[in-house]
C-alpha cells in the first residue's frame, strides 16, 4: 500500500510540474499578445502631431492671397489683405450678424482678434475654414462684385455651398444666413514678422 502512495506522489508531482510549466508558458504567450493589443490604445505619433502647433512661413504670402494648412485636421487659411480691402471691413458692420465677434468669444474669437479685422496683425487673417453652421468649407469669393448666389454690392469674402451662408474677409457671417456665428479663429502667434505659429499663443 505505501509503494502505491509512493507511485501516485511521484505521478501527482510530475504532474503540477507540468502543469506549472504549462501555465507559465501561456501567461508569457498571453502578456505577448496583450502587449501589442494594448499598445493599440495609446496615440500614434501620427494623432500626436496632429494636435500640434503648426509653423508656416508667409514670407512670400502677397496681398490679395490665400494659403491652406492643416491644424487638427482642419484647414486654417491665411489670407494677407489689400489696404483696400481693409478699408471696406467697417462699412459691412450693418450688414453682419456679429459684427465685433461678441457671440461666444471664447470659443470663436481669441481676446487678441476681438477687433474690426479679427487679427493680430491687421493685413494677416487667420481662421479655420469651417462652416458653423453644419462643418462644410466655404469656398473663396475674395473678388468684389457681382456672382452668383452673391448679392450685387459684394465686397469679397467666403460663401458655404451647402447653405449659401456668407462670411465677409474678416470672416464674420452675414445677417439672415444659417451660420450661427463667425468662423473660429484659432490660437496663434507671430514667432517672426514671417513666421506663424498656429495652435499656440503664449506670447499674445
Amino acid at each position: 500500500m505505501s509503494d502505491s502512495a509512493a507511485g501516485h506522489a511521484r505521478v501527482d508531482t510530475s504532474k503540477r510540474t507540468w502543469l506549472i510549466a504549462s501555465g507559465c508558458a501561456g501567461a508569457v504567450g498571453g502578456v505577448a499578445v496583450a502587449v501589442p493589443f494594448v499598445s493599440t490604445f495609446q496615440p500614434s505619433e501620427r494623432a500626436k502631431a496632429a494636435g500640434a502647433p503648426v509653423e508656416v512661413d508667409i514670407g512670400g504670402l502677397q496681398p490679395g492671397e490665400k494659403m491652406t494648412v492643416e491644424w487638427r485636421g482642419k484647414p486654417v487659411w491665411i489670407l494677407k489683405r489689400t489696404p483696400e480691402q481693409l478699408a471696406e471691413l467697417p462699412k459691412l458692420d450693418p450688414l453682419l450678424a456679429d459684427p465685433q465677434s461678441k457671440r461666444n468669444p471664447d470659443e470663436f474669437t481669441p481676446p487678441y482678434a476681438r477687433n474690426e479685422h479679427r487679427s493680430i496683425k491687421p493685413e494677416i487673417l487667420v481662421v479655420v475654414g469651417i462652416c458653423t453652421h453644419l462643418g462644410c468649407s466655404p469656398t473663396d469669393k475674395l473678388q468684389a462684385g457681382p456672382q452668383p448666389s452673391l448679392p450685387d454690392n459684394w465686397q469679397g469674402g467666403f460663401l458655404c455651398p451647402c447653405h449659401g451662408s456668407t462670411f465677409d474677409l474678416a470672416a464674420r457671417v452675414f445677417k439672415n444666413k444659417p451660420a450661427p456665428d463667425n468662423l473660429p479663429v484659432p490660437p496663434h502667434m507671430y514667432l517672426s514678422d514671417t513666421r506663424l505659429l498656429i495652435g499656440e499663443d503664449k506670447k499674445a
